[in-house]
């Protein structure tokens, strides 16, 4: 009798078993009152340890899972086969929304999303849509030209530097309005513009930065994630200037660093996941900008004294213009084409 009840006991305890990973694959996580956890899922291209672009992406899935309670999960991929392969598997997982950081991810949004019409697929600084694929689309441009102001306002040699880690589309844009903005306010401004070809090699970025240097750049603006620390090792050793990018990086180097053009990935993903968890998605491309406070100007506080009153009050009334969504000289760089060119300096 004794071995009958342990046998019953073992058999529904393997039956339980089996019906949780069941449950598990298809998406049907509870939580302790019973309820469906929404799962979320993060691939990024590069280290959450950049104190950038990635970094302030993980730092947006923590906000869902703190904020909605949801069930998350990080993956960093290394080769573009691996973006199939992991949106495949979160498709398969039942997960309820999926997001590529990053505009590489694209394409195989596309062509796995069909195949789990159930899952949400996002893809920052993303422009395709389908049914359940969204991009995210950020005016990086807007706070980009503001910097570009600042940088116009204080270089002494008007030579600045930009360095990035690959040319995507959404870079060359906030290249472009970088240097419109610096050009506004100081026509004799020239720029060097450095692609390191992968955005970890902090190295490559510090070798990068010197050679810049060693042509007379004083200031620079970079976009380059891991790699971009090395940026301001050289900027610290040579004494020049640097601006961060995608998160607050003010402190990362508080002695070289003027300002951040920030992107609030994770109020822009909170809003989503909101939006999935109400059941009200829709497949389009969403656009944040300086209106809705998601792309935003940060001056770091220790060097607000090195910009000219006359150049920051005029980096503000862009701003307002900028939030009012009045500002004009940005118009065609926010039309999402992926080749934009330089124009005249917009007016003042």
């Amino acid at each position: 009798m004794l071995k009958n009840h342990l046998t019953t006991i073992a058999a529904g305890a393997m039956l339980g078993l089996l019906a949780a990973c069941a449950g598990e694959k298809a998406g049907t996580t509870a939580d302790s009152t019973g309820t469906k956890k929404m799962r979320v899922a993060l691939l990024t291209p590069g280290p959450i340890s950049d104190k950038s672009w990635n970094g302030i992406a993980h730092e947006g899935l923590l906000a869902i899972r703190d904020s909605l309670g949801a069930e998350t999960s990080h993956i960093q991929t290394k080769t573009p086969a691996e973006f199939d392969e992991n949106f495949r598997q979160y498709g398969a997982q039942g997960y309820d929304l999926v997001i590529g950081n990053g505009f590489e991810y694209q394409e195989a949004a596309t062509r796995v999303a069909p195949s789990y019409p159930n899952t949400k697929y996002a893809i920052t600084s993303g422009r395709v849509t389908a049914t359940n694929v969204a991009g995210l689309a950020f005016a990086f441009e807007e706070a980009s030209y503001q910097a570009g102001m600042i940088a116009g306002a204080i270089t002494k040699s008007n030579k600045i530097g930009l360095i990035a880690g690959t040319e995507l589309p959404p870079v060359k844009a906030s290249f472009v309005a970088f240097e419109r903005g610096a050009k506004s306010v100081n026509p004799k401004v020239s720029v060097i513009t450095s692609y390191l070809g992968n955005w970890e090699d902090v190295s490559a970025g510090k070798e990068q930065a010197l050679a810049q240097i060693a042509q007379g750049v004083d200031m620079i603006f970079q976009n380059a994630d891991a790699a971009g620390l090395g940026v301001f090792q050289a900027a610290r050793e040579k004494k020049i200037l640097a601006f961060g990018t995608n998160a607050d990086q003010n402190s990362v180097a508080p002695d070289v660093i003027v300002a951040s053009v920030v992107i609030d990935l994770p109020k822009a993903f909170l809003m989503l996941a909101r939006e999935v968890q109400a059941g009200a998605f829709t497949g389009r491309v969403i656009t944040h900008g300086v209106s809705d406070d998601v792309v935003r100007l940060v001056v770091n506080p220790t060097m607000r004294d090195r910009v000219p009153a006359a150049a920051m009050a005029a980096v503000d009334s862009v701003g307002i213009l900028l939030k009012a969504g009045t500002f004009t000289g940005l118009a065609d760089l926010l039309n999402g084409t992926d080749n934009p060119k330089p124009l005249p300096p917009a007016a003042k």
